[in-house]
């Protein structure tokens, strides 16, 4: 059964969307912690370093403007610029070479901070898709199921993005500004309590309209990343079935939901970036704003007496004067201090867009993996001289259920392929129930076919052979265990199963049929090419066995793919076989030589067939014919004939269509 369900994500899709969780930021630091500790401790250390050096040269420069003030004031009492010089000059040298040195000292952290978070940046997103992609093999197919590939896609390219740069710029810039802003704030109450007072207010000023305008940008960028992932997900799907679409003529409806999608996409874009871009110009006029009333109250200052955090510390309160150079270093801070504020408010949008694509990353890594309680393992064994069944440490070509029980004692029962399903119910979803009251069983070596309609649940029943999914009631037993006590890799590799749509992998025909057994030599692969009748059509491609594949071989016919397919599956020589349809693509010319391929195959096994031609099934030794989730018919193709039934019917339908 090829289930489908549409992506629930997005607006489009009906579902509401969602803020950005609380705890994101703190769970997405930590785990940046446990990535790069020690690195991210030298980054902040120099950030301060850096931050510091960018703030503390007002003072000097005050001190350096208030030392010449007070030169020329000398001189135009009649003092001599020569006296003047050797008076002043030290001071003015040591002021400077100070500043120099805080310069330097600036410049020497900022270049290890960016060579340092280079390597955090790139060496954390690797991290990322790392953990990410363990996950995915981690979860179950229901997971992919019911998500979009191009949505899952999505969250690699797109939210990883964002996350790049929140991690490289949004951060540190954050924590650079924040130091800055504390730094430049204290140095203003040591300047003056009545200017700062007044850069305060203005600041009160930008916080409200930055709440006022930037409040809703949050929500727009979660809608942004999800619109996104739909309209990628779409493309994905568009360019996936790009021949059906020429066939039918589907292009101007496909058009129209992809103009939709790239609405919506563009709707919450704007909408994010508007209040973004908006708030920056905003922020900015304010700060020009707020300098000029510094200006003006700075002159009006200028001469008198002056409160500030110095004239309090030096015991002074009052009694200073307020200068040309407090004036004119203050103005420098002030400007200072209103671009940071501009700048945090601008990288808030920033935090929130790479929060949002945290976000969606932790809701990957927050699945639920795939659920494995089972404790009973496939091993190799061989029979010992009394003709007990015991585990071998080498392949043996024999392999045996290693069954531990609560008493400590070991149990080995031999893989042989027998497989039975007593009153079997399932849905993939709880309240609706696909499969009823399923019972059968298949003794080593038998052929089961299932026939039915479409929908009626045959591939439903190999995949819960598999353990894609669980039953939810009755027993499924393997060589009577049941098969929840087997472990699912374990059980998989004791089954091979060839399906009717295809997936080769980049890399050599070689590679492909060894994906069915990873440690097969080159030799075991060849062999399983000829079992499967692929070996004559491989032989005449470019570089034979070595010739590379792409585009899950899209280079190939369908049937070599399917031969290939079917040598993969040959390769790895399991006991029980599932052919889901294996056929159903092929030609009829094609279909007689993999069918020889596959009988030889079936030879000894337990095999498992879902086809839709019926003459390919009839020397099966048992035929469930399905309808509706369940056995309505079982016999042989005789049997089944005799009885007149939907099997018949079924049958020579076939033949008059014919």
């Amino acid at each position: 059964m090829n289930k489908t369900v549409k992506n629930p994500r997005g607006p489009v899709m009906g579902r509401p969307m969602k803020k950005v969780k609380k705890g994101t930021f703190t769970r997405f630091m930590k785990l940046l912690f446990s990535f790069y500790k020690a690195p991210l401790i030298l980054v902040f250390v120099c950030i301060g370093l850096s931050a510091v050096a960018t703030a503390c040269p007002s003072i000097f420069q005050r001190n350096v403007l208030d030392t010449v003030a007070l030169a020329i004031t000398e001189m135009s009492k009649g003092a001599t610029a020569d006296a003047m010089m050797e008076k002043y000059f030290p001071q003015i040298a040591t002021y400077i070479i100070i500043l120099a040195s805080i310069y330097l000292v600036g410049l020497l952290c900022a270049f290890i901070q960016t060579r340092t978070m280079a390597t955090i940046t790139q060496g954390s997103l690797h991290k990322f898709r790392t953990l990410m992609f363990g996950k995915m093999q981690k979860l179950p197919i229901k997971y992919f199921d019911t998500n979009a590939r191009g949505e899952i896609m999505s969250r690699y390219t797109n939210d990883i993005d964002a996350l790049r740069q929140l991690i490289s710029q949004s951060i540190p810039q954050v924590i650079t500004t924040s130091i800055i802003l504390l730094t430049v704030t204290t140095m203003m109450l040591i300047m003056s309590f009545w200017m700062a007072m007044v850069v305060i207010l203005g600041v009160v000023a930008m916080t409200i309209t930055s709440r006022v305008i930037g409040g809703s940008g949050a929500k727009h960028f979660r809608r942004q990343q999800e619109s996104l992932g739909d309209a990628e997900g779409y493309i994905e799907e568009m360019i996936n079935g790009q021949k059906v679409v020429k066939v039918f003529n589907f292009e101007p409806k496909s058009k129209q939901k992809f103009n939709q999608l790239n609405t919506t996409l563009c709707k919450h874009a704007t909408m994010a970036n508007t209040r973004a871009n908006t708030l920056m110009p905003i922020m900015n006029n304010i700060g020009h704003i707020l300098y000029a009333v510094l200006v003006f109250v700075g002159t009006l200052l200028i001469g008198q007496n002056n409160l500030s955090l110095e004239t309090i510390f030096n015991g002074t309160t009052g009694t200073a004067v307020f200068t040309i150079g407090t004036a004119v270093a203050f103005l420098g801070l002030s400007k200072q201090f209103t671009n940071n504020v501009s700048q945090l408010s601008q990288q808030a949008n920033a935090i929130i867009m790479g929060l949002a694509g945290a976000e969606r990353v932790f809701e990957l890594l927050d699945e639920e993996p795939e659920v494995d309680d089972g404790y009973v393992t496939l091993v190799d064994a061989r029979e010992d001289e009394n003709g007990t069944i015991v585990e071998a440490d080498k392949h043996t070509g024999m392999w045996a259920w290693k069954h531990p029980h609560s008493d400590g004692t070991v149990t080995y029962t031999k893989l042989t392929g027998d497989v039975r399903l007593k009153e079997v119910d399932f849905g993939y979803v709880e309240d609706k129930i696909v499969l009823h009251d399923i019972s059968l069983y298949a003794e080593p070596g038998q052929k089961i076919a299932f026939v039915g309609a479409t929908g009626a649940g045959k591939t439903t029943i190999t995949n819960l052979l598999n353990r894609f999914y669980d039953i939810a009631d009755g027993k499924i037993r393997y060589d009577g265990i049941n098969i929840n006590k087997i472990k699912k890799d374990d059980l998989r590799r004791s089954l091979g199963i060839v399906l009717q749509d295809v997936n080769l992998f980049t890399g050599t025909v070689m590679d492909n049929i060894r994906y069915g057994k990873l440690d097969a030599t080159d030799e075991e692969c060849i062999e399983a090419a000829k079992l499967a009748n692929a070996h004559s059509f491989i032989e005449m491609l470019p570089d034979g066995y070595n010739t590379m594949l792409s585009g899950s071989g899209s280079g190939l016919s369908q049937g070599q793919r399917q031969l290939i397919s079917i040598a993969r599956a040959a390769v790895a020589d399991p006991p029980v076989m599932i052919l889901d349809e294996a056929t159903s693509s092929i030609d009829t010319r094609t279909e007689s030589i993999v069918s020889a391929g596959m009988d030889s195959l079936m030879k000894g096994r337990t095999v498992f067939v879902i086809a839709h031609r019926l003459s390919t099934i009839k020397n099966s030794d048992v035929i469930m014919v399905l309808d509706k989730g369940r056995i309505i018919e079982r016999g042989s193709h005789d049997d089944l004939i005799a009885q007149k039934g939907k099997y018949y019917q079924l049958y020579t339908g076939v033949f008059e269509l014919d």
